[in-house]
This record gives C-alpha cells, sequence and structure tokens, in this order.
C-alpha cells in the first residue's frame, strides 16, 4: 500500500466550505521513516549520547508551569467566574504548548522567566479552546483531562464566560508580566493573536464542524488541523524563540517545528480515540466516531496513521539541525514522545 506524505505551506487560505476547499495541499509519495522509540518510554537507544530523561523534564517545566499560572489566576471576585476559570486552567494536564515556549526560548539562550508569561498565555488560550470545544453546542463532551467538563461543573453559561475571559486575560498577560523588551512582547502577542482568531484555531473549529459528518479527503483533514491545532502549536514556538532574543530564521524553523508537532499530536489524538479507554484518555473514547468525524485512522488506517506519525517526528527532527545538540535535545524528544503516546500507556 502506498501512503499519502504531508506537507506544510507557511500561508494556507482560510477553508469557508466543506468539503470543496478553496486551498490545497500539495501531496507527494515519499518511502516513510523508520520507527523512532522515546528514550522517555523505552530502557534502551542506539544514540547512548543522546539519553535524556524527558519524563524528568517535562514534570519539572510543568511544575513551574503551574505555579506561574496559579500565581497569574488567584481566586478573587467575581468568584463563581474565576472557579470555573482555575477549575480548568489548572487541572492536571502535559502543559505541551508552554513547555514549547519554554523549551525553544532556551534553544536560542534565552532564560526561561523570559518566556514564562508568554508560555502561561499560550496554555490559557489552549484551555479556552478546550472549554469551549467541550460545550453541548459544539463537541458535547462530558469529560476533561480525567473530571467532569466546565460545563458540566459550573453550567454552560459560566463555561462559555470562562473560555472568554481566559482568551482576554491571556492577552493581558503577555502584555504586563513579561520582563523583556516591548518588540518582543509586542510580537509575542500579535503571533498568539493570530494563531488564535478567524485565521487560525477558531477558524480550524469552524471547518471542523462543517465537515461533520461529511465525508473529506486527507488534504481537507490536513488543513483542518493545521488550523484547529497547529496553528497554536507554532506560535507558541515561535514565541519562545522571540522572547529568547532568537534571529529571524530560528523563529521560522521553529514555527515550522511547532507546525509538524501540532500535526503530529492530532494524529496521535485520533490514534488514541480509537485504541485508549476513556480513564486512560481523560475523556470520552471514540467521540470522533460517534460524531461523524474524519481521522487518520479512519481515512488511512491505523497501521498507515502511524506512519504518518513517524513521519512527522522526522520532520520534526529536521528542523532542529544545526541548533545545538544539547539544548535541542528536549525538542527533539518531546517529538518522539508525543509519537509514542499512541504506543504506551
Amino acid at each position: 500500500m502506498a501512503y499519502a506524505s504531508v506537507c506544510f505551506p507557511m500561508n494556507v487560505p482560510v477553508m469557508t466550505t466543506c468539503p470543496s476547499p478553496s486551498w490545497s495541499l500539495a501531496s507527494r509519495r515519499r518511502r516513510f521513516l523508520p520507527a523512532v522509540r522515546c528514550v522517555s518510554s523505552v530502557p534502551k537507544v542506539a544514540d547512548e549520547a543522546d539519553l535524556f530523561d524527558l519524563k524528568q523534564y517535562m514534570a519539572e517545566k510543568a511544575r513551574r508551569v503551574d505555579a506561574a499560572l496559579d500565581r497569574a489566576l488567584p481566586l478573587r471576585p467575581p468568584e463563581r467566574l474565576f472557579a470555573a476559570m482555575r477549575y480548568s486552567l489548572l487541572s492536571p494536564g502535559k502543559r505541551v504548548r508552554p513547555v514549547l515556549t519554554l523549551a525553544a526560548c532556551e534553544l536560542v539562550g534565552g532564560d526561561e522567566s523570559a518566556a514564562m508569561p508568554v508560555a502561561c498565555a499560550a496554555e490559557m488560550i489552549h484551555v479556552m479552546s478546550l472549554i469551549h470545544d467541550d460545550l453541548p453546542c459544539i463537541d458535547n463532551d462530558d469529560v476533561r483531562r480525567g473530571r467532569p467538563a466546565n460545563h458540566v461543573a459550573f453550567g454552560e453559561g459560566f463555561a462559555v464566560l470562562a473560555g472568554d475571559a481566559l482568551h482576554c486575560f491571556a492577552y493581558e498577560h503577555a502584555a504586563a508580566a513579561t520582563r523583556a523588551p516591548p518588540d518582543r512582547v509586542l510580537r509575542a502577542v500579535a503571533e498568539l493573536g493570530r494563531a488564535t482568531g478567524a485565521e487560525g484555531l477558531l477558524a480550524g473549529q469552524i471547518m471542523d464542524i462543517e465537515c461533520e459528518g461529511k465525508e473529506v479527503g486527507l488534504e481537507v483533514l490536513e488543513g483542518i488541523h493545521l488550523h484547529k491545532t497547529a496553528k497554536l502549536m507554532e506560535a507558541a514556538a515561535a514565541c519562545g524563540v522571540i522572547m529568547g532574543g532568537g534571529r529571524e530564521e530560528e523563529v521560522e524553523r521553529l514555527r515550522r517545528y511547532g507546525r509538524v508537532l501540532g500535526l503530529l499530536c492530532q494524529v496521535v489524538d485520533d490514534i488514541m480515540d480509537v485504541t485508549k479507554t476513556t480513564e486512560e484518555l481523560g475523556k470520552t473514547a471514540g467521540k470522533d466516531s460517534a460524531c461523524g468525524k474524519t481521522t487518520y485512522p479512519k481515512l488511512l488506517g491505523l497501521e498507515a496513521a502511524g506512519r504518518v506519525a513517524e513521519e512527522l517526528v522526522g520532520k520534526a527532527e529536521e528542523e532542529l539541525q544545526g541548533f545545538d545538540r544539547n539544548r535541542a535535545r528536549p525538542l527533539r524528544h518531546l517529538a518522539r514522545y508525543i509519537a509514542n503516546l499512541a504506543r504506551y500507556n
């Protein structure tokens, strides 16, 4: 069987109808990369010089992000609104987006403290999207991160407003709490806004809704997730380099890395949706199929979807070539870790 390979254009016009998009992704065929193994999941790898404890790295970074989020958003009046915001924001999560921002900042020699407010802003935006995604009018999911979704715990009205408030506060926090040159802060805020709005995450959500229950091809599916998932990943990575004072070339390389990582997250999420239980996922398993959504396993089959994930890992690693090897380790292993989520509990 031949598999369609994926590519990643820098500027993809937004699709307004489904399944006849006004844009297309160039397709090409190539041999898939061999399977990669994550040192955080398996005890030994061929390259002993590249050993890296990603699990410890992620846990420590997530701990610091959690502390920063808690400080940024204390409980205050109106208490029920802030309680709803904190309920979802502080729920246990992998914190991939803020860790990506911090790792990208450190990749170019920046200090974590310079990027932390922007990293927190990226997580606030992501959590906003989860709150709204779970609403009965969109995906109607009652479970998120292993506990009742925000609208189940607080009601639909509070969930909508909590998501809106997190979205607004993300930009306020990034602008007011960041101790960095104003031009860097301004650019980072613009990056996050562009990634979230009508040509970014929200566009992807609209595309996803319009295509629900319809037969779509690989190009349309990739277009949905380039917007819905990858745009914010791009911004998170690019913002890290910006806050770290990186060169323009480095910003664009990490933007491409984030784009690949975003698609990788979606491919893996699709695989896990059909191979993991609700308890393992922390959200309702099989939800995409129940909603009539096209997924990578549905379109390509599980084996081919796994091969796409492997190829994306290779593409992510390509974008890190030329950077300091030690500084690039977290990002290199992050891609491998995400791919392996579909294989290991």
